[in-house]
Parts: C-alpha cells; structure tokens; sequence
C-alpha cells in the first residue's frame, strides 16, 4: 500500500485550516494535494481532532490484538473438537 506524505495529524490539521476559514482553493495548492485528495480525507477524517484521531488508532490496534487473540482460540477449540470426535 502506497504510504502518503502526509500523517494523519498534518491531515487533520489541513482540514482544520478549511474550517477555520481559509479558502480551499488555496489549502489545494499550499499543500499540493488534489481536490480529489481533500475530499477525501475530509469524507475519512471530517470532524475528528487529533486527539480524537489518536484514541481511534489506539482501538483500532486493540481490535485487531483482539481479533488475532480470537482466531487462535478458535482454531485451538476446532482442533479439540476434531480430537474428541476422532476418539469417540
């Protein structure tokens, strides 16, 4: 996956200068970024705050932790049953 010049704070930050009054015109070419770019990150990131942003990476992280944790219980529980029923 293409990594973007830009982190996702400095995108939050962008959008920020929008909402604060700054014509968009200018953030494309201060930036250099398309309009088609800034659509959408403000489509993704919209109201988000950067601390905001950084708490919904946290959980994101923690989902997938959780996710992982999951499917190894779960293919430890379908081999025990296939055991089990192998033995019966």
């Amino acid at each position: 996956m293409k990594r973007s010049r830009f982190t996702e704070s400095q995108v939050v930050s962008i959008l920020r200068e929008a909402d604060a009054g700054v014509p968009v015109n200018e953030i494309w070419r201060k930036h250099g970024i398309s309009s088609a770019t800034y659509y959408k990150w403000k489509s993704k990131y919209g109201d988000l705050k950067v601390s905001e942003l950084k708490r919904l990476k946290e959980l994101e992280q923690e989902n997938q932790r959780l996710k992982r944790m999951y499917a190894d219980l779960s293919l430890g529980n379908n081999a025990l049953k296939e055991l089990i029923s192998k033995k019966l």
